[in-house]
């Protein structure tokens, strides 16, 4: 993880002392989805390597719930319109709970960050601009509005409307572009003119004010001491907001700022648009924590730089599981092994996906059931503790994701007439023949088994697979076949390839 090593290594140059404070940050403006997850993952990672080399580190999450809510995402109510402007910790929950419209989106990315292993402190910024926290910032900024103009407009290269403002402030409890007109720094109370040319004062230490949002993040950078931050793509591109606020938090706030960690987007597979909360296109943070175990995520958000754009498919994840396990078990010690790790519990097991997969259905997603059929299939030996954490996950996976040719569920009844009197000749030959089978006989063996009856079925190759399908799962596809009838239980398959209930 060389790229991990080279932000620590710059971040230990700059602060060669003391704790580091590594942040990351989101508006709880709609269900967070999979993407949202790459920014606290790799600030995760950030903690984890200054530990291992014996330093202080703390991963601030930074909840901007005092931000307006600006449009209305796919799975909120459209009567919610009316709350457009407001801010998201003062806005009803969706579900009519007494919590906030933030906290009712919050709390599952909170406890999807939990089952990730994430350790971190979060600080809801409606608390801080309403118990003075940002009171310096405030003060800093309206003394010097012009010169934050200047470097907004010189840094992005974007004139400022004439209707733009350094602060927004509550009215009627929807925030407000306002002119500001002047400020007393002994009361805490500024003057506004408001949308009809009026004159109006209020107080700016217990949240009436809030500091335009490209002012808002160095503030925080500044109050806090921020070393590093992850940002997106989009806020991190030449001129766009981390530049602006770099210059902002040197020439207004007077220090550096942190160190910037710019991420790409993480796409569905195929799709050239980032994942949005808002068009309802994102697959939800909680989803993914239902089919992946922790260190998968983990692993497919570090494995490659963050710079670098990722593409997940939901439906094809034996791949990224199967990568993961190898790698675990030829290289456990690997850096990228014990940070995907990391906090979190370890799941994966190192029994191939796909097996997996078939073994729970064709167990009748019996876990214990499950357990032994893997135990009797497996060479290697099987943790079984490990192998029932793994089968929560394919679960989810099978419920949420999984395809429909890969769904299959054992027949609990047969009738013969489905079949063509063909068709029942191969299948009994077959239960004949697998009635001397070997007690150990694997795939291979039932695979040659098959084809070695090809040639007196008189059938096709095709019909010959479709026949058995059907009388297994009830479909015309499914699992490779010899692995797939060396799983089975022996007695089962004996019956039900004799067409007997």
């Amino acid at each position: 993880m060389k790229w991990l090593e080279k932000i620590v290594n710059e971040v230990e140059s700059r602060q060669p002392k003391g704790k580091v404070l590594i942040e990351s940050g989101a508006s709880p403006s709609g269900t967070y989805h999979f993407g949202h997850l790459r920014e606290i993952i790799t600030c995760d990672a950030i903690r984890l390597e200054l530990l291992s080399r014996g330093r202080q580190a703390k991963h601030i999450h930074y909840v901007d719930d005092l931000d307006a809510l600006r449009k209305i995402p796919a799975n909120v109510p459209a009567e919610f319109e009316k709350y457009l402007g407001q801010a998201l910790c003062d806005i009803t929950a969706p579900d009519g709970s007494k919590a906030s419209y933030a906290d009712f989106f919050l709390s599952d990315f909170l406890k999807v960050a939990k089952a990730l292993g994430i350790a971190m402190e979060v600080i809801h910024g409606s608390e801080k601009y309403r118990n003075g926290f940002l009171v310096p910032a405030i003060e800093k900024t309206l003394r010097s509005e012009d010169k934050v103009r200047q470097i907004l407009e010189t840094v992005s290269g974007h004139k400022l409307d004439d209707h733009w403002s350094p602060l927004q402030v509550m009215e009627d409890k929807y925030l407000k572009n306002r002119k500001f007109l002047s400020i007393d720094k002994t009361a805490k109370t500024l003057d506004y003119e408001d949308a009809e040319g009026e004159k109006q004062t209020i107080s700016y230490a217990h949240g009436q004010a809030k500091l335009n949002w490209r002012i808002d993040w160095p503030a925080r950078w500044w109050l806090l001491n921020i070393a590093v931050e992850p940002a997106g793509r989009d806020h991190a591109s030449a001129g766009g907001s981390f530049d602006t606020g770099l210059a902002i938090v040197k020439e207004i706030f007077g220090v550096d700022g942190p160190l910037p960690v710019p991420y790409d987007f993480v796409n569905r597979a195929g799709d050239s648009k980032k994942m949005s909360a808002s068009a309802g296109t994102g697959i939800s943070a909680v989803e993914v924590t239902q089919a992946l175990p922790p260190e998968i995520v983990r692993y497919f958000m570090l494995r490659f730089p963050p710079a670098k754009r990722l593409y997940f498919d939901e439906q094809n994840v034996a791949q990224l599981i199967d990568e993961f396990a190898e790698l675990a078990a030829n290289e456990p010690d690997s850096k990228l092994v014990q940070i995907a790790v990391g906090d979190s519990e370890r799941v994966v097991s190192g029994v191939p996906f796909t097996h997996l997969v078939a073994a729970y259905q064709s167990s009748l997603k019996d876990p214990q059931k499950t357990l032994a059929t893997v135990k009797r299939t497996s060479s290697e030996k099987v943790d079984e503790v490990l192998v029932k954490k793994e089968l929560k996950y394919i679960d989810g996976w099978l419920k949420n994701w999984a395809p429909d040719a890969i769904k299959f569920e054992l027949r609990q009844t047969i009738d013969s007439a489905e079949f063509s009197q063909a068709e029942k000749n191969f299948l009994k030959a077959l239960a004949d023949k697998i009635t001397s089978a070997p007690p150990a006989a694997g795939g291979d063996w039932f695979h040659k088994a098959i084809y070695g009856l090809q040639g007196e079925s008189g059938l096709e190759p095709k019909k010959i697979f479709e026949a058995l399908y059907k009388a297994l799962i009830g479909k015309t596809s499914g699992p490779r076949a010899g692995w797939f009838l060396s799983i089975l239980p022996r007695d089962f398959l004996i019956r039900r390839l004799k067409l007997e209930a």
